[in-house]
């Protein structure tokens, strides 16, 4: 697994879009976050549809193909230096297909925020643009507007890059151990559901694979984890990460069944990482190299996650 394109950081003034490819976006948390991003000296700018909600499936913000053209609008809008995602919920992968890949390759670099449903579009950017993108809290999502940990990091993330080098988790080891790879991840259900789509990874060989979810009952992280080893896709992962589990079961029980399913790895794994769906989610730089120490809790980037 190959490092992919850092893109460049941001600097006052510059200019955020904020687009709601996923689900429905309650407009007084996007408010809240366009008014923290402002905070920050940055020049936020919604998208056109990033109130819309669909006439049909209330699950989703808008038409499959309206969420598409804000996101590759934005991303093609040579003014536009960052693209943060509004929410999660479901939705991206309806329009990941709908975007052209070509026009967002040709528009180069940029810095690219979200989690969660967002897992889809983080392995469409590596796989189709060779860049690495940012998993860290969403512009109208609680944690970004209320959580001063999150926004914390997130900033020095963009800004700073250079002075959150090492991410420490305050985490243990499951699985102890050091390895150094290549980071990707997101959502166990997602990264189960990318398999057999065009264009998905291959395999995470070679990467520190980092992994969390919400809503899911044991059974069903069980049944993810046991589909990726099933598929080969978690032959010659490097190491694993293990974030929040949000309302997927007491961690006293999900606990025995991440060892069972990832301990034959034979590959360190650091548990409660404090990524994902968790008060004061870390964000975590996606396509960087870097060093896992599980018995520390730590993850050191080689280089900062952006230029």
């Amino acid at each position: 697994m190959k490092e992919l394109t850092r893109p460049v950081r941001l600097a006052p003034g510059a200019r955020v879009a904020v687009v709601a490819t996923s689900g429905p976006v309650p407009e007084e948390r996007l408010q809240a976050g366009l008014d923290v991003l402002r905070g920050w000296d940055l020049d936020p700018v919604a998208g056109p549809h990033v109130l819309d909600r669909h006439g049909e499936f209330g699950y989703l913000a808008g038409t499959d193909a309206d969420r598409a053209a804000d996101l590759q609008n934005a991303w093609c809008d040579p003014s536009v230096d960052a693209v943060l995602c509004a929410r999660g919920g479901y939705g991206a992968q309806r329009m990941a297909d709908l975007l052209d890949w070509e026009a967002m390759r040709a528009a180069g670099p940029k810095v690219f925020v979200g989690f969660s449903d967002l897992t889809v579009l983080h392995e469409a950017f590596a796989t189709r643009l060779g860049l690495a993108t940012l998993h860290g809290p969403m512009a109208a999502g609680i944690d970004f507007v209320k959580n001063e940990r999150a926004q914390t990091h997130l900033r020095a993330t963009l800004f700073a890059p250079e002075t959150v080098r090492t991410l420490a988790s305050g985490g243990g080891a499951l699985v102890p151990g050091r390895a150094r790879g290549v980071t990707l991840g997101g959502c166990l259900s997602l990264l189960a559901a990318e398999l057999g789509t065009p264009h998905a990874r291959p395999s995470a060989r070679g990467g520190l694979l980092c992994l969390e979810d919400v809503g899911e009952e044991p059974y069903a992280v069980d049944r993810c984890l046991t589909q990726l080893l099933r598929a080969g896709w978690l032959e010659g992962v490097r190491g694993v990460l293990l974030g929040s589990w949000e309302r997927c079961g007491p961690y006293e029980r999900l606990r025995p069944l991440l060892a069972d399913r990832l301990g034959a790895l034979g590959v360190p794994v650091v548990e409660e990482f404090g990524f994902g769906h968790c008060d004061g989610a870390l964000t975590v730089p996606f396509g960087v190299a870097a060093e896992l120490d599980a018995a520390a809790g730590t993850l050191t980037l080689d280089e900062p996650a952006l230029r």
